[in-house]
């Protein structure tokens, strides 16, 4: 009788240490949530960034202008009769440098 007491006591003592220290434990549980809560901020955030993806290029299918605005900002292209001016100035950054000016014929 004895022995089948420890036997059980040491039972209880495995499964009380995997319940609080093993894979399945409260401790890997609460840090599963939060790895979840983490996952799904990120989520939102890309989901967000689809959203407006998925809105620019709607807008490039369906709007000429949107195609300018881009290939203007993106790719540097300028109309026929119009003079780029690249004025440099040190304490600005490059891309506040690039101005574009219309020229009559």
């Amino acid at each position: 009788m004895r022995w089948f007491v420890i036997l059980l006591v040491f039972l209880l003592f495995a499964l009380q240490t995997r319940l609080w220290v093993g894979e399945g434990s409260l401790a890997h549980k609460s840090e599963l949530n939060r790895e979840l809560a983490a996952q799904k901020v990120e989520n939102k955030r890309l989901r967000q960034r689809n959203e407006l993806l998925a809105r620019d290029v709607q807008s490039l299918k369906t709007n000429l202008d949107a195609i300018e605005e881009k290939a203007r900002q993106d790719l540097g292209m300028i109309k026929q009769n119009e003079v780029f001016y690249f004025v440099t100035d040190d304490a600005a950054p490059i891309k506040d440098q690039m101005i574009t000016s219309e020229v009559s014929p």
